[in-house]
């Protein structure tokens, strides 16, 4: 069996498992027992007030075009009110993609998200978003794109049952003028702007108020220029098991550990990888 179908079928067979189960459960919601990232979406939820989230992701990716780690710490911070937050995530790479090395900090995000409705017995929560994106990377090592860029996405997130939740994201990024080296010498190339898009959903399964599965799918049609200065535009398609973990103290510090496997669905998309989350969720008072 390839690896990929060995992934997806052992995730299959534990949840199908534990669904069998569900009714001898004290907790009558354990789905209820946190919410935090689903690992390559988010979930439609701001920070209550008070509240401070600092996240950390590391990816490996094994494939023929690229090897290597990418990190990316995040921070999240209410805004006066629940219904605001501002966010802050710092990109770091250290692989090989293409034969080319990738080693620094990339582009760095600054994010608004405004919580549009809260979630309701009939209605998900909303919670659309803007991001600027500074050019802080290096566009020569391939960690930036050396213009500031413009992000516009939505999250929507609803508990479906006890036990389970469904997410899904939508996203816009818009980057004008940006210029790459070329192949062939040290020149750059003409200006061109970009524009891709990102779609994704996930399934969450709580199989207690503390341990939670899931299955994540994302799909980007991602615009980029080639060394040759002309313009490129690829579909890459990933699916993704994962388990997470939740640690909340009296005091409400809230620690999550997960793992997922990154499989890639389609040719451009990376064949396989690593995903390991860790988050700390404290109030400030």
């Amino acid at each position: 069996m390839r690896p990929r179908k060995y992934v997806f079928a052992s995730w299959v067979g534990v949840l199908t498992l534990f669904l069998g189960v569900t009714a001898q459960a004290a907790d009558p919601r354990p789905i209820d027992g946190f919410s935090d990232y689903s690992f390559l979406l988010e979930e439609a939820y701001n920070q209550e007030r008070g509240e401070l989230q600092h996240t950390l992701k590391a990816f490996y990716s094994q494939d023929f075009r690229r090897r290597g780690w990418s990190f990316n710490f995040e921070q999240e911070w209410w805004l006066f009110t629940q219904d605001h937050q501002v966010a802050f995530t710092i990109p770091f790479s250290h692989l090989r993609e293409e034969g080319k090395r990738q080693r620094g900090v990339g582009d760095i995000l600054i994010e608004y998200r405004y919580q549009l409705t809260e979630e309701g017995s009939n209605i998900p929560a909303i919670a659309p978003q803007f991001g600027l994106i500074l050019p802080t990377g290096d566009r020569n090592k391939g960690t930036g794109n050396g213009v500031v860029g413009y992000e516009w996405s939505v999250a929507a997130s609803k508990k479906v049952a006890s036990r389970l939740a469904l997410h899904a994201n939508l996203g816009l990024t818009y980057l004008p003028r940006v210029r790459v080296p070329l192949d062939d010498d040290q020149r750059l190339s003409p200006k061109r702007s970009l524009v891709s898009y990102d779609v994704g959903a996930s399934v969450v399964f709580a199989l207690s108020s503390d341990i939670h599965m899931l299955l994540e799918w994302v799909g980007e049609f991602e615009e980029e220029i080639n060394d040759k200065g002309k313009k490129e535009r690829d579909f890459k398609a990933s699916l993704s098991p994962g388990v997470r973990a939740a640690v909340i103290n009296k005091h409400g510090l809230q620690t999550v550990v997960g793992v997922g496997i990154p499989i890639g669905v389609n040719g451009p998309a990376d064949n396989y990888g690593v995903f390991l989350y860790l988050s700390v969720e404290h109030k400030l008072f």
